[in-house]
């Protein structure tokens, strides 16, 4: 049997297959049907705009209507603005939208060979049969042609994709680095002075505490998400070419560029972009993927870090009871989580800066290598959503080990070098005999050889320390030569 035979169709992708119910989620804001039912919405609200006009109907809030007696005025001859009942019948077209209206289109496009010309006939069929619920007395259907009125695709389509990948990001993504952020941040409170053994260049370093170590993350996220809180979604409602040519040659006395602004500001939710070709430029899509992709890599530092605090024993990891961490050696529990979301970062970071490198060009005036470019803003932001709730996970079954975290810093006195020679160039600058070549003295003591807790004290009392002096460097252990990094976690919220 073909694997193709089978129904319902397998699917090719992981994202809809192996890892559907992670990635669930984006398919209500970034699959073909979600794009398609923004594309009626953004119909639907410029046929109630140009309907009604512009007064009392200028709230973001699409359920407010203009009550009948109201300030409303239709922009175009021979229009009577919509009855409130109009308004939810014509805004119940996307809302509605399921199942049988997502076969439905895929027919019509099938006939069109055109996706937006689609919704638009999908969009007169609902008109013609508005009588049915409305009553005899509704003008809906006579008012097909506001259907894309003066509009070229790519109005809709910009102004789709944009409130999609808003939402997208904002409702999805956001959300879920969040998770990761506020876990982060309740562990480097609870760990901020845990004493560790930093390594630097893989080897031994001045300790550190695990808590400054998690928080560093906190802080490198925080202000990339404060980037992403700042994120214009830019969108145009323009014509062919960005001129409102056909605009004006049908309704010069309207006053074009005021109606675009509201319907993108205040009625799409977005920021307006006066000045286009036939396309949107998408740069403000560069720069939220740029900013995502930045995040990801963040996050990818952390899970290759988290990963070898693992393998080095500084975390344990949680065995899941009947988990198999090797089909031969059953003692393993491997990071798997770690190296999962490793993977997905890296794929999602190479999709998103291709987005970023290719969107922000487009021949001339228009050409359509965006159009498929941007059916994979879902599979880009997909892997990383992947990404975040392997990570996510298993940042939650980890803990320290303090037991190995201890035998590292009392197998590493030599990390107590830089306090010593730090201290002997204070002491030179004071005068103090025998404190020449602090650098070199202490070089000598300690590299390349085990150094023991009391050779250390040795080498502090053969040296002419002021008493005070002596005594700090002499109650200094590698535990207690942290500095101020429990104190530092107190700016990751900032």
């Amino acid at each position: 049997m073909k694997i193709t035979d089978i129904s319902p169709a397998i699917a090719l992708s992981p994202l809809d297959g192996r890892y559907h119910s992670q990635t669930a989620p984006l398919v209500e804001y970034l699959s073909e049907p979600a794009l398609n039912r923004e594309r009626m919405r953004v119909e639907v609200e410029w046929m109630i705009l140009l309907a009604n006009g512009m007064d009392g109907n200028g709230s973001s809030d699409q359920n407010t209507v203009i009550p009948q007696g109201g300030h409303a005025a239709s922009l175009l001859g021979g229009v009577q603005p919509f009855t409130p009942e109009e308004i939810s019948y014509l805004r119940a077209i996307p809302e509605d939208f399921g199942a049988e209206g997502i076969e439905e289109l895929a027919l019509i496009e099938a006939t069109t060979h055109h996706d937006v010309k689609a919704v638009e006939y999908y969009i007169d069929r609902r008109l013609d049969m508005a009588a049915e619920v409305l009553g005899e007395q509704t003008e809906l259907a006579r008012l097909k042609p506001l259907v894309h009125f003066a509009c070229t695709s790519e109005d809709i389509n910009n102004l789709s994709y944009a409130r999609c990948i808003k939402n997208a990001v904002e409702l999805v993504w956001i959300p879920g680095v969040q998770s990761i952020v506020d876990l982060l941040t309740d562990k480097a409170e609870q760990y901020r002075d845990l004493s560790m053994l930093s390594l630097t260049h893989g080897q031994p370093a001045t300790p550190t505490t695990l808590g400054k170590e998690l928080a560093v993350y906190v802080y490198r996220l925080n202000r990339q998400l404060k980037h992403l809180s700042q994120q214009e979604y830019l969108g145009k409602i323009n014509g062919a070419t960005g001129t409102f040519g056909a605009h004006l040659a049908a309704c010069p006395d309207v006053d074009w560029l005021a109606v675009s602004r509201e319907f993108v500001e205040q009625r799409m939710g977005l920021s307006w972009n006066p000045l286009t070709t036939q396309i949107e430029s998408h740069d403000w899509q560069a720069e939220c993927y740029s900013t995502i992709s930045h995040v990801n890599r963040i996050l990818h530092n952390l899970a290759v870090d988290v990963w070898m605090y693992i393998s080095r024993g500084v975390f344990a990891q949680e065995p899941v009871k009947g988990a198999t961490g090797s089909s031969t050696m059953p003692h393993k529990v491997n990071p798997i989580r770690f190296e999962n979301a490793e993977a997905n970062l890296e794929i999602s970071c190479s999709m998103l800066d291709t987005l970023a490198a290719t969107l922000v060009e487009s021949r001339w005036q228009r050409d359509l290598t965006d159009s498929t470019t941007q059916r994979n803003v879902g599979s880009a932001l997909g892997y990383g959503v992947l990404a975040l709730n392997n990570l996510l996970g298993g940042l939650q079954a980890i803990h320290p080990n303090t037991a190995v975290i201890e035998k590292e810093l009392n197998g590493n006195w030599e990390v107590l070098g830089e306090p010593i020679q730090t201290a002997m160039r204070a002491e030179a600058l004071l005068g103090k005999d025998g404190m020449d070549n602090p650098y070199e003295q202490v070089k000598e003591l300690m590299r390349g050889h085990h150094i023991s807790q009391h050779d250390v004290q040795s080498f502090i009392d053969s040296l002419n320390y002021d008493p005070d002096t002596a005594q700090r460097l002499r109650n200094l252990t590698p535990a207690g030569y942290t500095g101020i990094a429990g104190g530092l976690v107190d700016y990751a919220r900032r």
